[in-house]
């Protein structure tokens, strides 16, 4: 008998007005958390990707820059989307140009400069 009691109670309280509420109230909490995302995860991703892709189009013979991979070296030669890096002791290698993580200030403390560097 104790549930009857409850189920009664629940039902009282909820009425024929509880649906009659605003729609765009109920969709409120949706739209703000969308808003969020888009400021705090979004936006700024999309701005990281675009100045990705403005400096793998700046990209010039003489570059320093620093491979996906981990490896520190000059642009000795761009054909296309293909760019021929070298990365000291005259060893060249050639990746994609997707594949250059950013400019480097300076290369390691470690490579040796090229026969060019002075």
């Amino acid at each position: 008998m104790f549930f009857a009691d409850v189920a009664y109670a629940m039902g009282a309280q909820g009425g024929a007005g509880a649906d009659a509420g605003n729609p765009l109230m109920s969709m409120m909490p949706l739209i703000l958390m969308f808003v969020i995302f888009y400021f705090l995860l979004i936006r700024p991703q999309q701005k990281k990707a675009k100045a990705h892709k403005d400096m793998l189009g700046a990209l010039k013979k003489g570059d320093k820059v620093l491979t996906g991979g981990g490896m520190y070296g000059r642009i000795e030669a761009i054909d296309g989307d293909v760019i021929s890096v070298d990365l000291g002791s005259g060893l060249i290698v050639e990746v994609n140009r997707s594949f250059v993580s950013g400019l480097a200030d300076r290369a390691p403390k470690s490579a040796k400069p090229s026969k060019g560097d002075k």
